[in-house]
């Protein structure tokens, strides 16, 4: 018994480090790797970093409740192709930029009640439904926007994600304040309301949860709604950082974001998950990107690099869940 608590003990000190490790250890080795180590970690590489970081960690939040919950979605990436062709769009129209971005908000909040329902009413599973959504989300995007970008008159929406904000005391672009906010808000909902201990136990135990009086299928749909507002919030950082709407953006984010949560100790099998970790998961594929930029990689490269530590994070969450 004392062997089996130590050992429990020690993963779930494992699963608390191992992010803030890795995150260490990939900017140790890019640090090595370049020639001007002195800029690589300078303030401004830094700021340049979490700047980056702005749409997948938004995304990750979202994500975090999904994979928590035993789902999971694949149409992350259109959905902030379309919210942010949907901001450019209002605000060219002549909507308020405040309004431009409750309708991208509600828009990506609309496809995830939609992945909710289609899981929920019509039983398809996660993985094939949100593979649908992001099909339909895409084509959408694409005919809204007349399948070119949209441009978009300068407004504070623009200054949401740049690297270098005014005033400077800002030091990070607003994005990223709205982020780590958003990311303490969701953290606390999971950890100390009840909204956030029924998505742990549907993520543990679907059957237990539905046993115990817990309205699994509402609370699904909700988790998804919840998650597909903070895809749109996430669009219209896309939209800030190109300073218009493109229809053909964010392909393959969705892997960036699930990755993300999965780096950070999250498990595809439901259950286990942490907001602190999947933001330590955004920042790492953040640096990643940005060192492989530095290092003068072609793009193909990072995919790779990118590809492997998803298999590898994989393996790893499948090797923890079987240990007794």
């Amino acid at each position: 018994m004392a062997e089996t608590t130590t050992s429990s003990g020690s993963r779930s000190w494992l699963a608390t480090l191992g992010p803030f490790i890795g995150l260490l250890a990939v900017i140790g080795v890019f640090a090595l790797l370049t020639d001007t180590p002195d800029q690589y970690l300078s303030v401004r590489n830094f700021r340049i970093v979490v700047a980056q970081t702005v749409i997948v960690a938004l995304g990750a939040i979202g994500m975090t409740m999904i994979i928590v919950s035993g789902g999971i979605d694949l149409s992350v990436g259109s959905v902030i192709a379309l919210t942010g062709v949907v901001t450019a769009i209002a605000i060219r129209d002549g909507a308020s930029p405040l309004m431009a971005v409750v309708y991208s908000v509600l828009a990506g909040g609309l496809v995830g009640v939609l992945n909710g329902l289609l899981i929920t009413r019509l039983r398809v599973i996660p993985f094939i439904a949100t593979l649908g959504t992001l099909g339909m989300a895409r084509g959408v995007a694409k005919w809204i926007a007349g399948q070119q970008t949209v441009n978009v008159p300068p407004t504070w929406v623009n200054e949401m994600a740049v690297t270098f904000p005014q005033p400077e005391w800002l030091i990070v672009a607003p994005g990223v304040w709205l982020s780590v906010a958003l990311a303490v808000l969701v953290a606390l909902v999971l950890r100390y309301t009840v909204f956030g201990r029924r998505v742990f136990a549907i993520g543990s135990n679907e059957a237990a949860a539905r046993a115990c009086g817990i309205a699994v299928d509402r609370l699904k749909i909700w988790i998804y709604g919840l998650a597909g507002l903070l895809f749109g919030l996430s669009g219209v950082m896309q939209m800030s950082r190109l300073r218009q709407g493109d229809p053909t953006v964010a392909i393959g984010t969705e892997l960036d974001i699930i990755a993300a949560v999965v780096i950070g100790g999250g498990s595809l099998s439901g259950g286990v998950g942490t907001i602190l970790g999947s933001m330590i998961g955004a920042t790492i594929m953040a640096v990643l990107r940005n060192g492989s930029q530095q290092m003068g990689w072609p793009n193909y490269i990072q995919e790779i690099i990118i590809g492997a530590i998803i298999v590898i994070a994989v393996a790893v969450d499948g090797w923890r869940s079987r240990r007794p």
